[in-house]
């Protein structure tokens, strides 16, 4: 599992607790398929990927990322500004933000600067995280996105 799989766990592992409540509701569908018995074998290939897909993938429920970095944050007993800063960000959720972790996050998510100016790829880092955690079902701040 790689860094940015281990952040957006941290993250998305809060939200899909939740997620079991939503996708109860797709479980209710199948009941209406059999009403139909020629066209049984139709609805039931169709409905298990939709059962699947609220309880596997994250772009099915958008998780709002602010809640859960904030409360994290706040339960570090540390002042984090997860907003600003990717080691912040990282403690919060419980990670190592060493430089060789984030040099290694810089690589997953193709960073082409120069590690050791780690300022700038910081700042990179942040911006790319934010972008990809929106990119995979994370509801986060249109100010963060810039």
């Amino acid at each position: 599992m790689g860094i940015f799989d281990k952040i957006k766990h941290a993250i998305f592992g809060e939200a899909k607790a939740a997620e079991p409540v939503a996708g109860s509701a797709p479980k209710i569908e199948p009941a209406q398929a059999p009403a139909s018995p020629s066209a049984a074998p139709s609805p039931a290939p169709a409905a298990s990927p939709v059962q699947g897909k609220p309880a596997t993938s994250p772009a099915a429920a958008t998780v709002d990322i602010v809640p859960i970095l904030d409360t994290a944050a706040k339960n570090s007993g540390q002042k984090l500004d997860w907003r600003h800063s990717i080691v912040d960000l990282m403690k919060a959720v419980g990670m190592d933000a060493s430089l060789a972790e984030r040099k290694e996050l810089a690589a997953e998510l193709g960073y082409t600067g120069d590690t050791n100016d780690s300022a700038k790829m910081n700042m990179w880092l942040h911006k790319a995280l934010m972008k990809r955690l929106s990119e995979n079902g994370g509801k986060v701040p249109a100010d963060l996105l810039d």
